[in-house]
């Protein structure tokens, strides 16, 4: 495993990554994303006049500049000190994901905000954190650890379940992008109800896509609900797991409370922001989840007490003798 500071360097560009993102959703908030018409340069100028508009693109631009130096960053300290192979190509996949998503959003300025470039541009900024979380996970000291045996029958696995639940949260950003960048937040104009009823007047393409956001947040809202009873009743014990699943059952709530002030206050900026900063937040609680699910469902087991304290474990040769149990 690569020391601990590497990990340490991962979580770093995982939260940059989220602060990313709300930079970027703060730019589409206020209609800044053609504040700076030119592209690499501002205004022809590496560090133009910060006032208006141009404070949120330009500033969004220096984030992103900061987040790819990150990036490339941690793909040398896992190149270096990393001994897994899988790793370090995943690792250099983040840098050419976020060398893409420069690309993009030059490109979305300078063909003054196509749709599908501008929702192309935020997926894979969802994507990317996904993989940077991704690597921030596998990193950790307690990647290796196992769950005791809960000898559960009962289908699917858990890192089944919470793999379905990260990507019904993908989607979910998917079709809010979408909906952003086509103009339609305000398309069904009350909450909770649809123009007064449960299912509105689907006459246009812009009502169909922020129904189906909103029934993509119930189904989201099942699917993370589904996920924490289970662990909460099989894996109580399991810190690694029951940590993260908390946080995201709160996550969700605040995320939908998010999304109904968005509605009630007619696309504030502030609140419409915190929407897609805390879906980026929810996104990467469920990879999270299903990364240590996945791995402690494959991995040898270490006896509760004899080699890993916290999630944090030591090998063979550390202070604590691990026994491990072929699976």
């Amino acid at each position: 495993m690569c020391p601990v500071w590497v990990h340490r360097f991962a979580v770093v560009t995982a939260g940059a990554t989220l602060v990313l993102i709300f930079v970027g959703a703060l730019v589409t908030s206020t209609g800044s994303g053609l504040a700076v018409p030119d592209w690499p340069l501002s205004f022809g100028q590496v560090f133009p006049p910060m006032v208006g508009g141009v404070l949120f693109e330009h500033g969004h631009r220096l984030v992103a500049a900061f987040v790819g130096l990150l990036t490339v960053t941690l793909m040398v300290l896992l190149t270096q000190w990393e001994p897994r192979i899988w790793v370090r190509w995943l690792a250099r996949g983040a840098v050419l994901a976020v060398l893409l998503q420069g690309v993009l959003g030059g490109v979305t300025v300078l063909l003054r905000l196509p749709l599908v470039v501008s929702v192309t541009h935020a997926c894979l900024a969802q994507a990317f954190l996904c993989i940077v979380v991704g690597l921030a996970v596998c990193t950790a000291p307690g990647w290796q650890a196992r769950l005791a045996d809960q000898g559960e029958p009962q289908q699917p696995a858990l890192w089944v379940l919470a793999t379905i639940t990260a990507g019904m949260v993908y989607l979910q950003l998917i079709l809010g992008a979408l909906m952003r960048h086509m103009g339609a937040g305000l398309a069904i104009p009350d909450f909770p109800l649809a123009f007064g009823r449960l299912v509105p007047p689907l006459d246009s393409s812009a009502v169909v896509v922020h129904f189906m956001h909103r029934l993509g947040a119930l189904v989201v809202t099942l699917c993370v609900g589904w996920t924490l009873v289970r662990i909460l009743s099989r894996y109580r014990a399991e810190r690694r797991l029951l940590r993260p699943a908390l946080l995201l059952g709160g996550l969700v709530l605040l995320q939908l409370t998010l999304g109904a002030l968005t509605i009630w206050t007619r696309r504030m900026v502030l609140p419409m922001t915190a929407h897609v900063a805390v879906g980026a937040a929810v996104l990467a609680t469920s990879v999270v989840i299903a990364l240590r699910a996945a791995r402690c469902a494959a991995a040898p087991t270490t006896v509760p007490g004899q080699g890993w304290r916290d999630g944090v474990g030591a090998g063979p040769s550390g202070p604590f003798l691990s026994v491990q149990v072929t699976t």
